[in-house]
Order: structure tokens, then sequence, then C-alpha cells
């Protein structure tokens, strides 16, 4: 396809592109395994005879694993291009779902299988969709990832409900291997004939772009900084604390938002309803996020948002069973659907689009992290003093901590003006 007959066609490519991705993140490694696990805790916990804490340290051996592979899921997407390694991703991944129907019950087979899940699940995560759609993208970038990350909120809505239904139904590992199917079935298809990793390989540039962005520094390459030279910058490393820390608290409270609400009395429709609440929130966080990221000063922006998501945290403690748990739900959604999409904009306006693989693996590596170690925490925090209330007051903070370092950052390096 030439430049002109993208032009004829109507819609701009890479729509289609954000679409794909879309798709790809609604039936992925997060919706099914991060917003989906807090239903299948007490199922686990039960077959497994064993404590939230050591459950939920599956799921941190999950996160650990997104970590471990995330910069080098962004180095192969650098190389080889998204579409190869989403497909890859996308076969194992299925596979590995499956394998949960035979599971041995030992708590050892059950970390294998999340940290299988982990590692493989990376590559079919934000790290290569946040790729592919940023070099589509640049005058509408913020508004092209909000919609991109929708899949994860799409998700965050649809997979936790229907992981219920089927775990009720049929019992925790079918409802992997069931889920396992719907992957394989939608994403090969649908990424396999329309997945283009950048508009120039069908003679297009990027939206809104009829010349190579320039950097706003003249000491800066055009196409972006090397990660060697991104790493000695102050920026970056204010960008990974503050996601982190974001990271950590939003993570923990999605992860035993289940359980917390059970032990509260809330009944499993009810659950059910506010999970949902969680996901809408989630799909207004990416669209909204992108939205304003166009138009205001990135760091402003997520500064407001993580301020309202402390205060849902602190809802949470005060009003498990009062009416105020949908707010509360809601406000937390919102800081979990900012994620994504505020590192990938902060990396591509601060350091370019050279090595964007990379430096979003790493700074993906570090969410990752952080959303490992917060769920565990808060898992041990409930066994030791039998309540949630502690580590909900000590995630408040460290919301609050990541508003103060964002305050911290400077004016952008790479914007299209």
């Amino acid at each position: 396809m030439t430049s002109s007959a993208g032009r004829r066609a109507g819609i701009f490519y890479g729509w289609w592109v954000v679409l794909v991705s879309a798709t790809g993140l609604c039936f992925g490694f997060a919706p099914i395994v991060v917003y989906s696990f807090s239903v299948f805790i007490k199922p686990l916990t039960q077959e497994f005879h064993a404590s939230r804490g050591s459950i939920s340290l599956g799921f941190t051996l999950a996160n650990l694993m997104v970590s471990f592979s995330s910069p080098l899921t962004g180095r192969l997407v650098d190389r080889f291009g998204a579409r190869k390694v989403i497909l890859f991703a996308t076969v194992f991944l299925s596979l590995l779902f499956v394998s949960a129907r035979f599971l041995p019950v030992r708590l050892w087979a059950l970390y294998t299988f999340y940290g299988l899940l982990g590692l493989i699940g990376t590559a079919a995560a934000p790290v290569p969709y946040g790729k592919v759609v940023s070099r589509w993208f640049d005058r509408r970038r913020g508004l092209a990832l909000g919609f991109t990350m929708c899949g994860i909120g799409l998700g965050a809505i649809v997979m936790p409900a229907l992981s219920l239904r089927l775990v009720a139904a049929f019992g925790w590992r079918s409802a992997y291997a069931i889920l396992g199917a719907i992957v394989f079935v939608v994403c090969m298809p649908v990424v396999g004939l329309f997945m283009k990793d950048s508009p120039e390989d069908i003679g297009l540039l990027p939206d809104g772009a009829t010349k190579l962005l320039q950097p706003l520094d003249e000491n800066y390459a055009i196409e972006g900084m090397a990660w060697r030279d991104v790493r000695t910058t102050s920026t970056f490393w204010l960008i990974i604390a503050a996601i982190s820390l974001v990271g950590a608290s939003v993570h923990a409270c999605v992860v035993h938002m289940a359980p917390l609400l059970s032990d509260a009395g809330a009944s499993p429709q009810r659950v059910a309803l506010i999970i949902t609440f969680l996901g809408m929130a989630l799909l207004l966080g990416r669209l909204g996020t992108g939205f304003f990221l166009d138009r205001f000063f990135a760091p402003r922006v997520a500064m407001i948002v993580y301020i309202a998501t402390a205060c849902g945290i602190a809802l949470l403690r005060v009003s498990a069973t009062s009416g105020f748990i949908y707010f509360a739900a809601f406000l937390v959604g919102l800081g979990m659907g900012a994620e994504v999409d505020i590192l990938a904009y902060l990396i591509s306006r601060y350091f370019g689009m050279h090595s964007f693989g990379e430096l979003y693996g790493y700074g993906f590596a570090a969410f990752a992290l952080a959303g490992a170690l917060g769920p565990w925490l808060m898992g041990l925090s409930f066994d030791h003093y039998g309540s949630y209330s502690a580590i909900l007051v000590a995630l408040v903070l460290i919301t609050l901590a990541a508003v103060a370092l964002l305050a911290k950052l400077g004016p952008y390096r790479y914007y299209h003006g």
C-alpha cells in the first residue's frame, strides 16, 4: 500500500493498527492473569491448602518474570518487529493456559505455572504494542496509546466476570484452559493478518507528521537516545520511581479487591459488580489519560490521576461496607488504567523512538516488579494483622510520594510542537 492508497482508503491505517493492538491486549496477559487473579485466589487456597500470602506469591512470581523478561522483549521488538514477537508469544501463552488442567496439586507446580505465564506473557503485553503504536502516531500519540490500552480496560471488565462464571461452572483449571483457547482463536488471525510494524512499511508517515520528529534539544539525536545515554539521566529514574510506587499500590488493591470485599460481607454478585466498576474506570483511564496527554504537560496529568488514586485507596480502607466502595474501586481503576499509557508517553517524549522498545521494556519491568511486590506484601499484611487496614495506609503514602517525584520532571526533549 502506498501513501496515496492509504489516503484513498479514508481511514489512516494506523487506527487499524490501534484496533488490532487493543484486541490483542484485551485477550492478553494482563486481563487474564493480573485483573482476573483475585477471582482465582479462594479456589486456589482451597485446592492447594495454602494461605492467601502463599497463593499471592504465585502472582508475584509472574510479575517478577515479567520484570525480568520485559527488557529482553523490548530488544527483540526493536530488532525483529512487534508482529513476530507477539505471534510467538500468543502460541505459547495459549498452551500454558491449557496446561493448567494437568498441574499437580503442589505449590511448586503452581509457582512454575505463573512464572512461565509471566515470562512469555510479556511479549503479549504493552511493550510490543506500545512500540508499534508509538511508531504509527506522533501528534495524536497520547490518544492512540489511550485507545490501544483500552483493550486492557475492556479485558479488565470482561475477563474477571467471565473467569468468575467459568470457575463456578467448571473449576479454575478448566477456566484457564478455556481462556487459553479463546486467546489463540482470537489473537492469532487478527495480529497475523492486520498488524504492521511501522507506517514506512506501507509507504506512510506517522499520523500528523510531514517530516521526521525533531528534538527540542539539538544535543540529542533526531531518532532518540540509546539506553547507555538514558540510564545516566535523572529524568529516567524519576519516571521509573514514580511509576513503580503507583504500580505497587494499584496492583495490590486490584489483585486483592475480591477477597477484601468478600471479607467485608459483600455477596459474589456485588463483588462482580464492583470489579466491573473498576474495569470501567480502567477503560476511562486509558481514553481520558490519552486525550489529556496530547493537550497538557504529561507529568501534571499524571499527578492529578495519582492524587485521585490515593483518595480511592483511602476510601477502600474506610468504606468497604458502604456505597462509597464503588467510587473507591473506580478511582483505583482510574490509576491502574493510566499507568502504562503515561509510561509509554513519557519515554517517547523525553527519550525519542530510537530505543523505545528497550527503554519501555526497562520501565515496564520496574512497573511489573513493583506490581509483583505490592500484592505479595498485601497478602502478608493480611496474614499477619488479619485485615488489610495497615497496608492500605502505607499504599496511600507511597502513591502520594510518586506525585512528589513527578513534580520534579523538566520539559520534553522530543515533541512535535
